[in-house]
């Protein structure tokens, strides 16, 4: 997703958002840079890759609710995409996961201890760019990558035993995702003098979002072709990382109305699942069941939520934008 594909009502924002996007692409492949050539060729892997750039895009478009010229508002973009991709190579390690947008994961090109310390390495330029932008942003930067990482570790360890594993799931979506896109609107504003109303008002816009993004993406995972996502279909599944539809079935299949059905894909997400037909039997016994339904009706609520949220800003072209990016997320798992 980029500015150029959001429904924009408005061509000169439009124009204005590509045109700062353009900006913080370059920031950004400046900021990737090694002098090392195995740090420089494994840092760019991902940046080459291409992705939706949604972060740094949510950035400059809070920004236009204040002074969103701002040479710090570009600066707080290319934090956020740093701070993204750093966790993607985490992520991927985590889930061995073999493909990352289209392209190989960088664990299956140079090893594990090589993608997580590529990750750490892009941290660290995350770190060095925000030190700049003062106290207050290396305080929030720091509370949201301590949210990022408890979120992995709470999909590592998963629920306690008398925990509801759809809640402990939601969690680690508000964590894992959501800080991060709501730090990404915060910034935006932030550094583009909105007041702090303004500011708060993004927060929680942000953190409903991130955690309707990701619900759309578990239905897009089942749903879509690896060759639309850039992902293998399944992964998730076969490395028994929780998604709102297993857990939704998991429920369903306890209850006192489970059908055999149920209780038989339940049993299949549950087998070895290393051979790619187990796989793709167990990706389209999911796909074709209801909880895909109810998860997508998770996410379309939440979109609905984050829109509400956005009741007190000004009425105009840039809250319209930020409806329009609330429900083309969402729309991509319609």
């Amino acid at each position: 997703m980029s500015s150029t594909t959001l429904p924009l009502a408005d061509p000169a924002l439009a124009d204005l958002l590509t045109e700062r996007l353009g900006l913080v692409e370059e920031r950004l492949r400046g900021a990737v840079a090694h002098a090392d050539v195995l740090a420089d060729t494994a840092s760019r892997h991902l940046v080459n890759a291409g992705g939706k750039r949604l972060r740094p895009l949510l950035t400059l478009l809070a920004a236009q609710l204040g002074e969103g010229q701002r040479p710090e508002v570009i600066d707080a973009a290319v934090v956020v995409e740093l701070t993204h991709l750093a966790t993607l190579y985490h992520d991927d390690v985590m889930d061995s996961a073999p493909v990352r947008r289209g392209a190989p994961s960088a664990h299956e090109v140079w090893g594990n201890h090589v993608a997580i310390l590529t990750g750490d390495l892009l941290f660290a330029r995350a770190s060095g760019i925000v030190a700049g932008l003062g106290p207050e942003a290396v305080r929030i930067q720091a509370a949201t990558f301590e949210r990022l990482c408890l979120g992995q570790l709470h999909e590592t360890v998963g629920p306690a035993p008398d925990a509801d594993p759809v809640a402990h799931y939601l969690q680690v979506l508000s964590d894992k995702t959501g800080s991060l896109i709501a730090t990404s609107a915060r910034f935006g504003a932030m550094f583009a003098g909105c007041r702090p109303d303004v500011v708060q008002t993004l927060v929680e816009y942000g953190e409903k979002v991130g955690v309707a993004f990701q619900l759309a993406d578990d239905v897009i995972d089942l749903t879509s072709a690896g060759d639309q996502t850039g992902k293998t279909p399944g992964t998730d599944l076969r490395e028994k990382v929780p998604t709102m539809p297993a857990l939704l079935l998991r429920r369903r299949a306890a209850g006192p109305d489970a059908t055999p059905a149920d209780r038989d894909l339940v049993a299949l997400l549950d087998s070895d699942l290393t051979d790619d037909a187990d796989l793709d039997a167990a990706v389209r016994g999911l796909r074709a069941h209801p909880v895909v339904g109810e998860t997508r009706d998770r996410a379309v609520g939440l979109a609905d939520e984050a829109v509400a949220s956005l009741g007190t800003l000004p009425a105009g072209p840039v809250k319209d934008a930020l409806v329009s990016f609330t429900q083309a997320l969402v729309d991509r798992a319609s």
